[in-house]
């Protein structure tokens, strides 16, 4: 399927790995022209040079990597000054910052809430409100902000996450359904289950710590509980995260959409 987006220009947070790489490289298969941000200049080097060696991008896509950290006002300046700054020229924003750390609540302290707000609430926001006036003039938007099944499943040890991409839901869910909607601009969440990322690691690192299970008996048992019998891979998400930012889905706007490998019952 022709998803409508070549030549494009499309800004992926948090692309040198995971979800975020999925992201950007589903988008450069398409033809879209994309700018990857991370704060590893290494790693994220090395993606845009995986992504511009990907046979299946077509030639006319551009790769462009500018490392920084995209929760800083510097590094989102930095970002959206590419390609022609002040993120005026973007079609497509795919926001992605790394989840706050796993624990228990009464050890967090207000320096802790701030900063996972910042991250995983108000970063969003800033760059939806840097790129969306912009996108609204020329009649075409899609902002998709990777979000976390939490939100609509919360888990014990990720209440910093709970709480900061909870209100990064309701903010989506007002702000869609505004004026931009008859301006051709949509703005979508998407939530990730279980998938075979560095994050997962995390996490299953943590409940091993406080269940004294170990690593592998975990991911063991968390696949079992999945319908799928899977972690998700990040090239699956990726491919719903391109849907999402193509003309096919231009009907689609303020949801949240879960991927999940049916591990969800209680959301339907």
């Amino acid at each position: 399927m022709d998803l409508g987006i070549a030549g494009k220009w499309a800004l992926v947070c948090g692309a040198s790995k995971g979800l975020g790489f999925g992201c950007a490289q589903a988008l450069v298969r398409e033809g879209v022209n994309v700018v990857i941000g991370a704060r590893g200049a290494e790693a994220l080097q090395a993606a845009a040079e995986r992504l511009l060696a990907d046979p299946l991008r077509p030639a006319s896509a551009q790769v462009l990597a500018v490392a920084g950290d995209v929760t800083t006002e510097a590094g989102r300046a930095a970002l959206l000054a590419v390609p022609g700054g002040p993120g005026v020229n973007f079609d497509i924003v795919v926001t992605n910052a790394g989840g706050p750390p796993p624990g228990d609540f009464r050890d967090w302290d207000r320096e802790a809430w701030i900063k996972a707000l910042d991250a995983n609430m108000l970063t969003p926001i800033e760059l939806i409100k840097a790129t969306i006036d912009g996108m609204a003039a020329r009649g075409f938007g899609r902002i998709v902000n990777i979000t976390s099944s939490s939100v609509k499943s919360p888990i014990d040890i990720l209440g910093l996450s709970n709480g900061a991409r909870s209100g990064l839901t309701g903010f989506v869910a007002g702000v869609a359904r505004s004026s931009i909607a008859a301006k051709g601009v949509t703005i979508n969440n998407l939530l990730p289950g279980k998938f075979d990322t560095d994050r997962i690691a995390t996490t299953v690192a943590a409940t091993s710590k406080k269940t004294g299970q170990s690593v592998d008996a975990i991911r063991a048992s968390q696949q079992a509980q999945i319908p799928a019998g899977r972690y998700g891979r990040p090239d699956e998400f990726g491919a719903i995260c391109a849907f999402l930012c193509s003309t096919h889905a231009a009907y689609l706007t303020g949801q949240n959409i879960l991927p999940d490998g049916g591990a969800y019952p209680g959301t339907y």
